[in-house]
């Protein structure tokens, strides 16, 4: 299996136009290019439009709470080291209410890649502003406007330590394809901010708007952290799009011995061998 179509499953509840068809078509192509079978891949994910994600692919899926995607990410990968980990959530899901996992997952550095797509809204509840919507947003709930400033997830991931940076745009499905399968390759955490359209809920940022603003970076030294914060930071009327940073570091499961060799899920285990630490509480 290794034809983009076979891994593509299920009938989407996604709007007409939404981006989320181009990520799920990119991923799916970028799996069939690197050959990777069905089951050693698992998706994550918590909840929102884009957390349907594992649904609508032909591989092993965890659908989970809201924010809370990337705890099972981890935890799969390690005792799994076999597995391609990733973790497609949306920008509410991702920097928001898992905005703490966000953070200490970048620290641990586990070898996953966290795929957000980010229509900077939260488009399954009905289009209040997320964390990375623009000042001046008028939703149904903030009706007088965004007041605060939006996060930037690419610049906090690269000051915490991150290896890999990227952002992509939806409207861009083969540079988005070719940077998920370097995202998939890379030894350790990978973030790939994805900008995607939500035809429904967000008037502002539409397809239109990315494509006047939206440039693909080029002869860029992707090991220049101060160009690669840089990079990260430009947002307005030019958006730069690319691999911005790639530096591998120790991973969590390096740093760790016994994570070595056969993966822990394979390993027999003997309840006997734990009987001592039941008897502590006797």
């Amino acid at each position: 299996m290794c034809k983009a179509e076979e891994y593509l499953v299920g009938d989407t509840a996604w709007c007409p136009g939404c981006g989320n068809f181009a990520i799920r078509e990119a991923l799916a192509a970028a799996l069939a290019d690197l050959c990777v079978q069905p089951h050693e891949v698992l998706i994550c994910s918590g909840i929102g439009q884009a957390a349907k994600i594992p649904h609508y692919l032909r591989v092993n899926g965890f659908n989970g709470l809201h924010g809370r995607a990337l705890p099972p990410a981890f935890g799969a990968r390690a005792v799994n080291a076999r597995l391609k980990v990733i973790v497609g959530s949306g920008d509410g899901d991702s920097y928001g209410e898992g905005g703490n996992h966000f953070i200490h997952t970048v620290r641990r550095n586990p070898d996953i890649a966290h795929f957000v797509h980010n229509n900077q809204v939260y488009g399954l509840t009905k289009g209040q502003a997320s964390p990375t919507s623009d000042p001046g947003m008028k939703t149904g709930v903030q009706v007088a406007g965004v007041s605060q400033p939006p996060l930037e997830p690419l610049a906090l991931a690269l000051v915490l330590g991150a290896g890999f940076v990227a952002r992509c745009f939806s409207g861009e499905k083969e540079h988005l394809k070719e940077t998920m399968k370097a995202a998939l390759n890379f030894p350790g955490y990978a973030l790939v901010d994805i900008l995607q359209p939500c035809v429904s809920f967000n008037k502002i940022n539409t397809f239109g708007w990315y494509k006047r603003r939206v440039y693909l970076v080029e002869n860029h030294d992707l090991s220049d952290w101060p160009a690669a914060l840089n990079l990260a930071r430009q947002w307005g009327e030019k958006i730069p799009l690319g691999i911005f940073y790639h530096s591998p570091r120790p991973t969590y499961e390096s740093n760790h011995p016994f994570l070595q060799g056969e993966p822990l899920a394979w390993r027999p285990f003997d309840p006997a061998r734990t009987a001592y630490l039941q008897d502590e509480f006797r």
